[in-house]
């Protein structure tokens, strides 16, 4: 007596590969459009760096498109994983978040002359506020999209925020000690570009891991009581 069986067929993609795909799109595609969106900022800085009326706006659009950019190879890559996910949503809180950040980064200098003549502790109390707020800007901006189809989504804000920390504490490790006074225009930019590609990787891997773990918890089925 014999028993048929059958063919051996390609195998399922198991959980493991599957996240660890995610994480390397995520890394490579988020890590690129960061950095080519930082690009906007870096020119407009370098551009209207000699008009201070027309810097700090400039430097507020040009956030806009910087999250534009990054917004949409997010939501590229995160689609992989949550279909549903609206781009467009999306990727219009990464940019409004975009801008709002760069001018929250803008206020100490813009406001230099009045907090300055505040007390030691006005003063920390508001830059620890201010940048509370820069870190949580484009995670709570994304939260509104991202809520709707992940379980525990608020976790994203803090995740981003400890994503954008580590990004810019990469970003003026490297360009600090390289800037240097009276340098061209174009080596500070070409600084600028080095450190915020730096910065671009550093964010997008915090980031990556943080979106792997809610994920997990979105995929995996529900407790019972």
């Amino acid at each position: 007596m014999t028993v048929d069986r059958p063919l051996p067929g390609p195998r399922p993609r198991s959980g493991p590969d599957r996240a660890d795909r995610f994480l390397r799109n995520w890394l490579l595609w988020v890590s690129l459009g960061e950095s080519v969106g930082f690009l906007v900022p870096a020119l407009a800085q370098l551009t209207f760096a000699g008009s201070s009326s027309v810097l700090a706006p400039a430097l507020i659009f040009a956030g806009a498109a910087e999250g534009t950019v990054l917004g949409w190879t997010q939501a590229t890559v995160l689609r992989s994983r949550v279909p549903a996910l609206n781009r467009r949503r999306w990727v219009g809180a990464t940019a409004i978040a975009g801008a709002a950040a760069w001018f929250i980064g803008l206020l100490p200098a813009e406001w230099a002359e009045v907090w300055q003549r505040w007390p030691a502790a006005a003063q920390f109390t508001a830059g620890i506020l201010l940048a509370t707020v820069l870190l949580c800007a484009l995670g709570f901006a994304q939260w509104f999209e991202l809520r709707r189809h992940l379980r525990g989504a608020g976790w994203w804000i803090l995740g981003s925020a400890a994503a954008w920390g580590a990004g810019l504490a990469v970003f003026f490790a490297v360009a600090t000690p390289l800037w240097q006074p009276g340098q061209p225009g174009a080596l500070i930019l070409l600084i600028g570009v080095l450190a915020g590609m730096f910065m671009a990787v550093a964010m997008a891997l915090v980031s990556g891991v943080v979106l792997h773990l809610l994920l997990r918890r979105k995929e995996s089925p529900r407790q019972q009581p």
